[in-house]
């Protein structure tokens, strides 16, 4: 019992109390880890187990400001290894673990945590911080009337292709409405990894969001197309926009136009919205590859880059008025994040407003699945909320 007027002590981890136990055994070992969910998240502290035979083990992630590679400790007397990490609440971190015995070195998922990221290049576990939890809207639902999705093709001269689009229509679609269009670059990637189709049929079904027609780009080859390509921008504003607002009822004005893109894909929206400004009257920028350098030319991205740093410097030279709403969103644990912040004033400073959005996370597609609502529910507010210009 405590005295009054002072704090209880604080409830040793798990860890701890499991480092005391007599005798320390497989079987103890054996227990604790039944006992437990791992990591074991007990407040800010988030502790990381492996089990296992090993010259070394390290947690292996992308959390700016730390070292890539976190050493864990071994458990005297057992196969355990443990590392206590400090994570502020709401942190959602990706990571693997790194395990070298003599000179073979591995980085495999977490064998004692189901939860796993998804993304194009594989998998990888995730740690779900204190206070985070997957929006329950995006998950499915059954009592939400699914929109459809339709196939069709779009004959490029621009990029000398046809070009795939995935279109999105709510489930109410009447060919007598007029609906806002939302484009979406690495549109597969949205809908497979970040939810997208069943983020809008909860968020519209709610009417958190705006009945909207939504067309999902199928790049050929993202980082050529999508960092500053002249050919890009024509696409979609020259050669997608005339075809989606000929065949389908949609409002054919700025206001009820927006694009959307994460990584190069913002970059590639940016871009598109800087050659027509006259165009688009919102954009959703999130976790931009806005690379850009102050002096010098040494910007630590590669070649791939060099496209996409020339045309962000020459941005942020002589901002442009481009869209009269940006949404930006960054990870506070992802390397952009402090391009991203600069960007914001630099699009202020031009004139348009901006809502911008920061989350305990990283480079992922969760992180952008779960900035969604706000970015949707602001740019194409419910209806009650939504008018034209």
């Amino acid at each position: 019992m405590s005295t009054p007027g002072t704090r209880p002590p604080a409830r040793r981890l798990a860890i701890n109390r499991l480092r005391a136990r007599k005798p320390l055994d497989d079987a103890a070992v054996d227990r604790f880890l039944a006992r437990h969910e791992v990591p074991i998240v007990e407040g800010s502290r988030c502790t990381f187990l492996y089990r296992g035979e090993a010259d070394a083990v390290s947690l292996a992630q992308r959390i700016v400001g730390l070292p890539e590679l976190l050493p864990l400790r071994p458990l005297h007397g057992t196969d355990l290894w443990f590392l206590v990490l400090e994570l502020p609440e709401g942190s959602r971190v990706n990571y693997q673990l790194e395990v070298r015995r003599g000179d073979h070195v591995e980085r495999i998922n977490d064998p004692l945590n189901e939860k796993l990221s998804y993304s194009p290049v594989g998998t990888s576990s995730v740690c779900f911080g204190h206070g985070y939890e997957s929006p329950e809207w995006t998950m499915p639902n059954p009592e939400v009337r699914p929109g459809d999705l339709m196939e069709l093709t779009v004959r490029s001269r621009a990029l000398r292709a046809d070009c795939p689009v995935t279109v999105y229509l709510p489930a109410r679609f009447r060919r007598t409405a007029s609906y806002p269009l939302l484009v979406v670059h690495d549109g597969p990637d949205f809908l497979q990894y970040a939810a997208a189709k069943t983020v809008l049929d909860n968020l519209i079904h709610q009417l958190d969001v705006a009945e909207t027609v939504v067309a999902f780009l199928h790049p050929r080859d993202r980082l050529t197309e999508y960092a500053n390509s002249v050919g890009h921008s024509r696409f979609l504003t020259s050669e997608l926009l005339p075809r989606l607002e000929t065949e389908l009822p949609l409002s054919g004005k700025p206001s009820g136009r927006c694009l959307m893109g994460s990584s190069f894909g913002a970059v590639a929206s940016l871009s598109a919205a800087v050659r027509s400004p006259d165009t688009y009257g919102s954009l959703i920028l999130m976790s931009g590859s806005f690379v850009f350098t102050d002096i010098g030319a040494d910007h630590g991205g590669g070649e791939v880059f060099d496209p996409v740093v020339k045309f962000v410097n020459k941005y942020r030279a002589r901002p442009k008025h481009v869209a009269d709403r940006l949404f930006v969103s960054c990870g506070v644990y992802e390397p952009l994040i402090v391009q991203n912040r600069s960007m914001v004033p630099t699009f202020e400073s031009a004139g348009m407003t901006v809502r911008y959005v920061e989350a305990r996370d990283g480079h992922n597609w969760e992180n952008w699945r779960d900035r969604l609502r706000d970015a949707l529910s602001w740019v194409y507010p419910g209806p009650q909320k939504f008018y034209y210009e």
